[in-house]
């Protein structure tokens, strides 16, 4: 049996410092998939420092009219909460539809940020995985990738992540705060999530005691012409084939904005840039939602199992702006 310590912090400078004092460490918040890689043994910390008891639950209007949400908010509560179902429906939508209710009323905001992947070899101590034994091997590249990457990935991994509410958040531009043991910082959500290269095992630029202690959603008013929709092998408690948080301005049938995140596809939480290209300032009409989608999945590195995702992810790409149009233009 491998010995594990506990503490409990009560205050983020401790819990940091307490962190970084040993380079082993790992903070504790919800859990919710935390504690099943310890017991998996795919992750073996030798201090869990509990930061529950931090105050970094509170969800705060700030003056400029855009939204701060502690990092310790459970994922119920910031989809529930009166500004985020008006102000942001896809990032609400998120939420509700990632995990169990039981499982959202438990886990942070903070943590559904970090997940960890949903890859089986991840999770199989007895198949190589290069992000949690680097240099090992892939094993999904010949084996079963159903669910795996076709876009971000690389020759040393094609797992997917595995957050809702991060694709609604880098369609959003939100920004992601720190303390660490060289301070504050703040680090905007799209350089939040690293691609895997040669290195998958660094999934983010959070050093060792680095804590995340909120995240800002900034005003943003096409947020609230916004959709997340989510398709899935069963309607209950099932991680996304592919996900869409999508956003939309059109004036006099001209797209003047549009925000495009998608899940389930990448191996980061995937902002549709070349899409978002493709749609500013041009007709709001199927035909381009359609053409804009085939430029983004141009690039896909489709395999043998999970090639079917390219035509899903178009297929939401378009639902998911279709769904946002005024009824007489759908």
């Amino acid at each position: 049996m491998r010995p594990l310590s506990y503490t409990r912090a009560f205050d983020v400078e401790t819990a940091v410092a307490t962190a970084a004092a040993n380079e082993n460490s790992a903070f504790l918040a919800g859990g919710t998939t935390e504690i099943d890689l310890v017991r998996l043994g795919v992750t073996g910390p030798d201090l869990l420092v509990d930061i529950n008891a931090l105050p970094l639950a509170d969800i705060e209007q700030q003056p400029d009219g855009g939204l701060r949400i502690g990092a310790l908010a459970r994922m119920t509560d910031v989809a529930r909460h009166s500004v985020v179902e008006e102000r942001y429906p896809a990032a609400s939508q998120a939420l509700l539809l990632g995990a169990s209710e039981q499982l959202r009323n438990m886990a942070s905001i903070g943590g559904n940020l970090c997940q960890r992947t949903r890859c089986t070899y991840f999770r199989d101590n007895m198949s190589p995985c290069n992000k949690r034994e680097p240099g090992s091997g892939c094993s999904a590249l010949e084996g079963i990738h159903r669910g795996h990457a076709i876009m971000g990935t690389s020759e040393h991994c094609i797992a997917t992540h595995p957050s809702d509410v991060a694709v609604a958040l880098v369609a959003f531009d939100a920004v992601v705060h720190t303390i660490g043991p060289d301070g504050a910082r703040t680090i905007p959500i799209d350089d939040f999530y690293l691609e895997p290269g040669t290195s998958p095992h660094i999934e983010h630029p959070l050093a060792h005691g680095e804590l995340i202690v909120a995240v800002d959603l900034p005003a943003l008013p096409i947020a609230r012409n916004s959709v997340y929709l989510k398709f899935r092998d069963r309607q209950s408690y099932e991680f996304a084939l592919v996900s869409i948080a999508a956003a939309v301005e059109v004036e006099d049938g001209v797209v003047r904005d549009v925000r495009l995140g998608i899940g389930g596809i990448a191996t980061r939480p995937w902002r549709a840039r070349r899409a978002e290209e493709v749609l500013i300032g041009a007709p709001a009409t199927r035909e381009k939602f359609i053409e804009a989608a085939a430029a983004e999945l141009s690039g896909a590195s489709l395999r043998r199992d999970n090639a079917f995702k390219a035509e899903l992810a178009k297929r939401a790409v378009v639902r998911g702006l279709t769904t946002l149009l005024p009824g007489e233009a759908r």
